[in-house]
Formats: C-alpha cells, structure tokens, sequence
C-alpha cells in the first residue's frame, strides 16, 4: 500500500514519459520480445525496401504500413494502465494478453482488408457488400481503440463526433443541420477508398515519413544527440547564459533528425537543464527554454515533423518548396529564443559555465563529425540534387549505417577489442534504431489513419458549413478569423499530436484564410496558410495543462509542471507572433521571391526584427525597460518583419519598402542609445 502510494504521489521522470509516448509500457516475456522485435525491425525493413527493392501501389503500400501499426500497438500497449490484479487478464504489464492478440489479428487483418481484395472492391465501388462493411466496422472500432491507446482519448472522441454528426446531421436543429450519409457512403469513403483512412495522410506516413523517423533514431541510439550537445556546449558555455544557449542551438541541431518535441528533451534536457540551473538559471526557466527549443525543433528544416511531408502534398508543391519557405521563419524563431536566453541571462546576472565543464570544440568535433555526414547527404540530395524525400533519407540511412560501422570498428581498435566485436556493436545499435523508430512511428502512422475519418466526413460536404460558420463568426474579420484559427489549433492540439492538429485544422480552415483573405485585400498563399495552421499544432505541445514536452522537462529540472508549461508557453509567443507576420506579410515564406540578396535581406530583417521584438516580450535590452522604450521596440520589430504595411502608410510600393530597413535599425538604435545612456547613469551615481 505503501509503495502504491508513493508511486501514486511522485512525477514521472522524462523517460517515463518518452517510454509512455512510444508505447513501451510492457514488461514482455522472452518470446513476447522476440515477437515484438521482430515485427519492428519487419516495419523497417519493408519501409527501407519500398523505395529500393520492391514496387507496390500506393493502396497496398499504404495498407501494409497500417497493418504493421496496428499489429504492434496493442502489442506493445496495454488497454490502460492498472496494478488492479482483477483486471490483469485485460491490462496486464508483464505480458500481453490473450484479447489483445485477438486485437492485433483483427487489426492486421482489416487493415490489409483493402488489398487483398482491391479488385474487387473496385468493381463494386459505391456499393460494398456485407463482408466489405463488416471489415470496415471492425478497422474503424480497433483504429480508434488503438489511437485512444498511444495518443489518448481526443482524437479518437473528435473522429466519433464527426462520423456521428455525419449520420444525425439531418435530425439536427436547422444552423447545424446537414444531409446525412448512409452507412454505405460511409464505409465507401472512409475504409473502401483513398479518400479516408488510407488517404493523403496515411501515405505520407508510409511513403516518407519512416523512414526520416528511422534516421533520426538511428543516428540517435548512435549517439549524435550527445555530439550536438557537447559542440553546442563546447562553442556557447562559456558565454553569457551559455548553457541555455547551447541548450538552444543543440535542441535545433538534433531537430534537423528527429520530430518527437519529448525526444528532443530526453535527449539534450538531461544534459543542459542541470547545467542551466548549475549557472543560475531557476528550475522553471531552465526546464521551459528546453521545451520552447525541443518543440520548436519540428520547425526546422530538413525534416520538420511529419506534418511538413503533409503540407507537401496538400499544397502540391515538392518538399523542398516547404523547406525553403519555412527555413527563415525557423531561424527566426529560434534566433528569437536565443535571445531570450541571453537577456534572461541579464536579468539574474548569470554568466558562463567554469572552463572545466565546457567541452574542447576541436576535440568535441573530431569525436563526432562523421555525425554530420549523413545529414550532409541528406541536404544534398533534397536541395541539390532534387531527389524525391524518401529516396533522399534512404540513402543517407545506408551512409549512416556505413558511419555507424566505422565508427564501432575505430572504437574497437583503439580499445584493442577484436574487430568483430565492433560489428557486433553495429548490429546492436541498428536493432535498438530501428526498434526506436518503429516505436515512434506508432503514434504518427495512428494519427494520419484516424485523422483520415475525420477529413473523409469533410468531404462528404460538411467542410462547406464549416467553412461558412468560421468565416460568419469572425465577422469576415481577417485577424479575427487568424485569432480563431490559433486557438482552435491550441484547444485541439492540447490532446492530439502535431500531425493530426494539423491535418484536422488545414481540412478546415486553411481554405477558408485564403478564400477569406483575398476576399478583403490580403494576399494568402495557400502555403502560408497550412503553415500558420502547423506552428499552432505545434505550440500546443507545450500548452498547459497538457503539454506532454513540460512535464518531460520539469521531470529533469524538478520545477512544476504547470508553471513551467507557462513560462515555455511565453517564450514560445515568439513563434505565435512570427506566424503571425507571415501571414501579412508572405514575402518571409520566401513566397514570389527570386533573389539570392532579397532573401539574405529578409533574413536580416527577420533575426533584427524578433530581436527587437524579444526586448519587448522580456521587458529588457541592455537594462530593464522603461514605458518609453517599448515603442521603439515594436517599431522596430513591424518595420523589418513586415515593411510592406509601414511602406503603405507612405505610400510607398515596390522594392523601394525595403529602404524602411533603415528605419527599423534606426528605431533600434535610439531605443538602445537611450538604455545605455540609463546605464551609463546608473554606473555613475554608483561610482558617486
């Protein structure tokens, strides 16, 4: 009793919550192990031969993907979590039980439904016959169980409230009501076609998304988090709030591989949050800036998170396209949370880490620059070579494993081991990567099958009224209508992951910002709106009371959960306010520009402008703001983020706008000219 009561009373630590977001909360016995390795390194290995090996059609590929997804979930994942031994037949820990096969097959089985008999299905399309409808009940039941299972209970209540407005719609009072659809239309639509569960989403997850996870895992379990860690430190510690800065820089690094905001914090939080606090920092601002930059590590190009490959298809532009526009918003943002690092650093006169705790920079980057050739790879064949992104990340694996070999080999020989054991090594570290990307492709293969129900109930002719009640309560309001976007993205992105908030969101409203838009003189991209609808899902992540990346961080630096939830919260209206100006301001997406210098310009103007604009947010530039100093710094912030609206006021139009980058520097350098004449002051009279 005592011990329940204690575990009850206690937080879970950060890799509790890794562990929980992963799905590896089972104890399994030794052929239950076996058997679940085995299915995980089957997923990667069918992924890995997909774009090198084997040709399928895109239902079959994307069948099979959600097979081994719901064979490996009810696996690896119990119906909930008890101690209750009553219940241990149906939620056991120690092992799986028998029910939870029974799902597994069922799961496998009905997802593979569609393949197996394609033809068929095709030659009766619009009018299934009994066994086609009885298979699609069952998937829809066990994908949205096993949903409820690794994500929670929030997307699975979302997709049922749609399927169920989609079948009462008729009976509903006249401003809600809708048509309604037969069970026919449904199952036609949602399991028998590519227009639901196995729709846009679903491919990407299949065709793509793996095998990015893949490489973020492997390079992950081969320890690349640990070098970008170290360099980060080793070029940052000693500076002003260096430990944050590294903590900054290292948590963009590693997000250049991997999507998991929890991951991001395990892998670097456990390092830089002590020596954060070890400097200065208090625990709940040590813990918040790690989440505010391991969230914001699904900004960064190359990978992004999931949800980008998705932008890709929905906007129907290649990958690189979305590369491109997100990258000085990305840089911006982070640009932005460096600064708030070093004027935190100002206020509580933190200064660097001791010399004897920060890394040697060439040593550090002798130990792991094979690290980097990979990634290196990776960005050659997206940007130069132009190659797809599945094959771009299938050939930085194999350079990657190639990177692993020589490096357990160099190992052995300098620890005068034999050379087998260093290939005995290699084949750990490939087993255990690609168990971890398996693992964490669980949560975003269930994601884009379930938020399939939801944009195939859209498209049945709800998204229209949806379109029509959004845009009648924001009152045809652009800013109104960006306001409502942001916070329904919050809300819903609160209990769902990245991916699904924005997949739910973009079917919903990112044709109504574009429509909406021009409609009042905004020019819109539809690029900028998806990803005004991206930045949002993933702010959510460290929303409170939810945010999963706080209680990850607060675990380590032993701060609050909540509070530390808000403070990352406030660090990351940043981002908000970023997104924000792109959307006015679509010349930052890169969106119509051509030239090399004009973007170099607007990426200037961008990191000035959110530094500036970081003064404001903080209340300190070089000391602590007055009332008169902060009109100068949203000054300076409005003019270089978006020089276009201060022109107009002018009436000034074309290129000439960017002369107003002088005046943004100059609002600059007045406000600074005046605090440090405050200083000045302040030094003075102490003097006296």
């Amino acid at each position: 009793m005592g011990a329940e009561k204690e575990k009850k009373g206690r937080h879970e630590t950060a890799e509790e919550i890794l562990r929980r977001e992963t799905g590896a909360l089972r104890e399994f016995r030794p052929f239950e192990r076996y058997l679940v390795t085995g299915i995980c390194i089957a997923w990667a290995l069918y992924q890995l031969a997909l774009p090198s090996v084997i040709i399928v059609d895109q239902t079959t590929e994307r069948a099979i993907h959600l097979a081994f997804a719901m064979g490996l979930v009810f696996l690896v994942r119990p119906i909930f979590v008890t101690s209750n031994p009553k219940l241990s037949w149906l939620a056991a820990g120690d092992r799986i039980p028998i029910v939870d096969y029974i799902c597994s097959i069922l799961g496998v089985l009905t997802a593979l439904y569609l393949a197996l008999d394609y033809e068929g299905i095709a030659m009766r399309a619009g009018i299934p016959i009994t066994r086609d409808i009885v298979s699609g009940v069952i998937l829809v039941i066990l994908l949205l169980e096993a949903t409820r299972r690794m994500i929670g209970p929030a997307l699975s209540v979302i997709a049922i409230l749609f399927t169920v407005y989609a079948f009462l719609g008729p009976y509903l009072p006249d401003f809600l009501a809708y048509k309604g659809v037969s069970l026919t239309k449904y199952m036609s639509n949602v399991t028998l076609s590519t227009e639901g569960i196995y729709g846009i989403p679903l491919g990407v997850s299949s065709a793509i998304v793996y095998l990015f996870v893949l490489l973020g895992a492997i390079l992950t379990e081969a320890g690349a988090g640990d070098f970008f860690t170290k360099l980060a430190l080793s070029i940052l510690g000693r500076y002003k709030g260096g430990a944050a800065k590294a903590a900054v820089v290292a948590s963009a690094a590693t997000g250049l591989v991997s999507g998991s905001s929890i991951a991001n914090i395990v892998t670097t939080g456990n390092f830089t949050i002590p020596l954060m606090k070890k400097i200065g920092y208090p625990p709940k601002k040590a813990a918040a800036v790690e989440v505010a930059a391991s969230t914001d590590g699904q900004l960064m190009p190359p990978i992004m998170g999931a949800a980008a490959f998705i932008i890709a298809e929905y906007v129907n532009v290649p990958y690189v396209d979305v590369i491109k526009a997100a990258a000085i918003p990305a840089f911006a943002s982070y640009f932005g949370l460096f600064c708030i690092t070093h004027l935190e650093a100002s206020k509580h006169g933190i200064e660097g880490l001791p010399r004897e705790l920060v890394p040697k920079f060439f040593a550090t980057l002798k130990s792991g620059l094979h690290y980097l050739i990979p990634v290196l790879v990776l960005l050659v064949e997206l940007i130069y070579y132009r190659h797809s992104p599945e094959l771009a990340a299938f050939r930085s694996i194999i350079v990657l494993v190639a990177v692993i070999l020589y490096q357990e080999i160099r190992n052995a020989i300098q620890e005068k081991r034999p050379l087998i054991s260093g290939i005995k090594n290699t084949l750990v570290i490939l087993k255990e990567g690609t168990i971890l990307g398996s693992r964490n492709m669980l949560a975003v293969a269930l994601a884009c099958a379930s938020a399939g129900i939801i944009v195939a109930v859209v498209n049945m002719g709800i998204g229209g009224m949806i379109s029509a009640v959004v845009e009648y309560i924001s009152g045809g309001n652009f800013f109104i209508l960006l306001l409502i976007t942001a916070f329904a993205s919050l809300m819903i992105g609160m209990g769902l992951p990245t991916t699904a908030t924005y997949i739910v969101m973009a079917s919903l409203t990112a044709p109504v910002l574009v429509e909406v838009g021009e409609g009042y003189g905004f020019l819109v991209p539809l690029m900028a709106a998806h990803l005004f609808c991206f930045y949002f899902g993933i702010l959510a992540d460290d929303t409170p009371p939810v945010g999963l990346a706080a209680y990850a961080a607060s675990a380590i630096a032993m701060s609050e959960p909540i509070p530390t939830g808000i403070q990352g919260f406030l660090y990351d209206i940043r981002t908000s306010f970023i997104a924000f100006m792109f959307m006015f301001n679509p010349e930052l997406i890169l969106h119509g520009v051509t030239s090399w210098i004009k973007a170099i310009m607007l990426f200037v103007m961008a990191l000035v402008g959110m530094s500036a604009f970081e003064c404001f947010a903080q209340g300190w530039g070089l000391t602590k703001n007055k009332w008169y100093d902060i009109p100068f710094f949203l000054a300076t912030a409005f003019t270089l983020l978006n020089p276009g609206a201060v022109a107009h006021l002018f009436h000034v139009s074309g290129n000439a706008k960017y002369y107003f980058f002088f005046l943004g520097l100059f609002f600059y350098s007045i406000v600074l000219m005046i605090q440090r004449y405050r200083l000045t002051l302040q030094s003075t009279s102490q003097f006296a």
